[in-house]
């Protein structure tokens, strides 16, 4: 028993202080769009990604503008692998968060700096949540992101230090999280969580599927995302989100400080 106690007053800490760190090369990431395409006859990213998320419009003879749905986005970096010009490079930020669906749509044309927060104004009085913020979970088929959620309790990221925590039953939530592309047979479930939360309440969409469905999208049961069933103030993009980008997110849901 001493030599365990004495191992464990003498061993480094586990939890990370580098907040939000960009990830190593060796992670799977969400592309960005490092310049302009120039290759007007090249159409390869937009052929060979799976969910359509990415679609080009041609400006003139020498040059084209790329559009990229990171909402719709499956990380499956077939795009990046295949552009041999650098167009598309990886996007290592885990800052990528926001708070306004519309601000997942990038292209050539803008200037996409790691996709900051952009300060979309929450129409919630956010100050509310900035001290805590007890999360009901509820996860409608998509194990990935729910074990990127589990990560962010761990030792390694610790997110309870943040005032982050998960909760029973959704009468004592601050927020709900929402992982999995919220098919037909979810939606019911959905509703009574929510309208069990007391108010004032936030709603997260937490990977892919639940921003858009993703591979789901537009399937025979209805899996297009949670945006069609209930108000979404934060979404967390990702196939799936890291665990330090789903902390971004919510903490960008507390309006906490760091994220600014």
């Amino acid at each position: 028993m001493l030599d365990l106690l004495n191992y464990l007053i003498n061993r480094k800490s586990a939890t990370s202080n580098d907040l939000f760190a960009d990830l190593n090369s060796t992670c799977i990431t969400q592309p960005k769009i490092n310049k302009a395409c120039t290759d007007n006859s090249c159409k390869t990213c937009v052929d060979l990604c799976p969910s359509s998320a990415i679609s080009i419009d041609s400006l003139d003879e020498n040059k084209k503008d790329i559009y990229i749905n990171l909402g719709q986005c499956i990380s499956c970096n077939l795009c990046i692998e295949n552009c041999n010009d650098e167009v598309l490079v990886p996007n290592f930020s885990t800052k990528t968060a926001v708070r306004n669906i519309n601000d997942l749509n990038i292209s050539s044309s803008a200037n996409q700096e790691n996709l900051p927060f952009r300060g979309v104004k929450s129409n919630k009085d956010l100050t509310l949540f900035k001290k805590s913020l007890a999360i009901r979970v509820v996860s409608t088929g998509c194990t990935a992101c729910d074990l990127e959620v589990a990560a962010c309790f761990n030792p390694i990221f610790d997110a309870e230090r943040f005032g982050l925590s998960f909760v029973a039953s959704p009468r004592m939530a601050d927020a709900l999280l929402v992982t999995g592309p919220c098919g037909l047979g979810m939606h019911e479930a959905i509703k009574n969580t929510y309208e069990a939360m007391p108010g004032p309440k936030l709603v997260i969409a937490c990977g892919t599927c639940a921003i858009s469905g993703g591979l789901h999208k537009d399937g025979y049961y209805k899996t297009n995302g949670l945006s069609e069933i209930l108000p979404v103030d934060v979404f967390i993009p990702g196939c799936p989100p890291h665990p330090w980008s789903i902390i971004y997110g919510l903490m960008l849901a507390m309006n906490y400080e760091l994220v600014e």
